[in-house]
């Protein structure tokens, strides 16, 4: 819904709103769950970093956000709405739709996979907004379950157009864009297109492709094509090597080979003169009315969600700064665990019994799956993101502290393993000011900064970590 048109004609800016919690973080961004100050309202913040957009060189994404986004309005119930758009001296803010009950991955996992009544009901609801994509002239070019979010009555919000393409924009923009994605490509390695992989042009049909893959997620719980690198990711996506488990319904499984077809021009939908048209005749989508959807389905796991209700404190002020963004990040970093008991002040990061030990574990598997896999099933003891040095570019990288021990570091926008710092009785961490730390290990030195300021609590981590496992022998 629209703001009043009062609410038009006011700038917003930060001080508006009260900002409770991070609730996403990207590349260059962070979303913050927040309070309108004067209707109380709540919505999802997205906020810029001015001097990451710059160094980043990602201004024309943000632009294309923007764009597409005003391009999409308000029509289309499945799209996460832009109410305003402001900024200061040092990021900028999109004021979004709130997506209070999270992702569909988040629900994937919690569910393991969805029943087959489901899946046609979120199935359906996809391609309708794929056909609204089409008749806007957009493609998406990252559609995957983390970009699927479900607004309080479950229905979807599709996020995340940074990489959208808006057909028919001046080519030459476009040309520039593909200069610059030579040896990259647009898109989540598990959920891209092999003609986006191909560098050829993108179409709608790029976003079909994707849809199949999360048909497919949705229905075993798995992405189909996996690997422990994006390389071998790619090589299966372009011989299409994946597999359907034992029993697949097999009306699914014709559905999703329609889509999952090497050639853009030959998957189901890519050439209908009327959008979408042969979807929606697929006898997968048989008992679907198209005019009238219905009532979501009830998830086994939706009733579980009640304890991941977000509630903005009463005591926090108005407004963003350096110091709060900080606070907010420091909660989010934290490990979700039981609060420690009072007479425990000085409790070191490693003493755990087997029991935390075991319940950790569990409540990492079903909270945080994705790193729970990279990490080879190790508890996470501390992560967040971190800049990553090598030679002058610095790379984003969520830095994961795990017993065992590890210190693993992800691609955050890929979510593929980039590495781990080895561990010896010589690795020692070095703090240079409150961002900047180094982990020293025999054969090379590890140049980390930490966004938001964080650099010795990490040091203290990892000393403690090392303590446990490598306990200096008294003399």
């Amino acid at each position: 819904m629209p703001p009043p048109n009062d609410e038009l004609v006011r700038k917003r800016t930060s001080a508006d709103f009260v900002f409770g919690k991070v609730i996403g973080e990207g590349s260059f961004s962070t979303v913050y769950l927040a309070k309108d100050v004067h209707t109380s309202r709540e919505f999802a913040i997205k906020v810029l970093e001015k001097r990451h957009i710059i160094r980043e060189k990602k201004t024309e994404y943000v632009t294309r956000e923007k764009k597409v986004l005003q391009i999409l309005g308000s029509s289309c119930k499945y799209f996460v709405h832009l109410y305003y758009t402001f900024q200061d001296t040092d990021r900028l803010y999109f004021v979004l739709t709130y997506a209070k009950n999270g992702e569909l991955l988040q629900q994937i996992n919690k569910d393991g996979a969805f029943s087959l009544e489901c899946t046609k009901y979120y199935a359906a609801e996809l391609v309708l907004a794929l056909e609204y994509l089409k008749l806007k002239g957009i493609v998406h070019r990252d559609l995957k379950p983390e970009n699927v979010l479900f607004d309080e009555n479950w229905h979807i919000l599709i996020i995340d157009f940074g990489s959208a393409k808006i057909l028919g924009e001046d080519k030459s923009s476009d040309e520039e864009s593909q200069k610059r994605r030579k040896y990259s490509f647009v898109g989540t390695a598990q959920y891209v297109s092999p003609e986006i992989l191909n560098d050829d042009e993108s179409t709608c049909a790029s976003d079909l492709w994707a849809l199949g893959c999360i048909i497919y997620q949705m229905l075993t719980g798995q992405m189909p094509f996996r690997g422990p690198s994006e390389y071998l990711i790619f090589q299966k996506i372009l011989k299409l090597d994946y597999e359907f488990p034992q029993g697949f319904d097999k009306v699914a499984k014709d559905l999703i080979e329609k889509f999952l077809v090497i050639a853009p021009s030959s998957r189901l939908g890519a050439t209908d003169q009327v959008p979408y048209k042969s979807i929606r005749e697929h006898e997968f989508f048989r008992e679907i009315n198209w005019d009238d959807l219905g009532p979501p389905p009830n998830f086994s796991a939706k009733c579980e969600n009640s304890s991941d209700i977000v509630i903005i404190p009463d005591d926090l002020e108005p407004g963003l700064d350096e110091e709060k963004a900080s606070r907010l990040h420091f909660r989010m970093l934290q490990p979700q665990t039981p609060p420690r008991k009072k007479s425990e002040p000085n409790r070191k990061i490693t003493d755990l019994s087997q029991e935390e030990i075991e319940q950790r574990l569990e409540q990492q598997k079903s909270n945080n799956s994705v790193y729970h896999e990279l990490v080879e099933g190790n508890l996470i003891l501390k992560q967040g993101i971190v800049e990553k040095r090598k030679g002058i570019f610095p790379r984003r990288r969520m830095l994961l502290l795990t017993l065992g021990p590890h210190l693993y570091y992800v691609d955050p926008v890929t979510m593929t393993l980039k590495g781990e710092i080895p561990w010896s009785d010589d690795l020692k961490p070095e703090a240079k000011n409150f961002k900047k730390f180094f982990v020293h290990t025999p054969n090379r030195i590890y140049y980390l900064e930490d966004p938001d300021g964080y650099a010795l609590e990490w040091c203290k981590a990892i000393d403690e970590v090392k303590a446990y496992y490598y306990p200096v022998q008294q003399l």
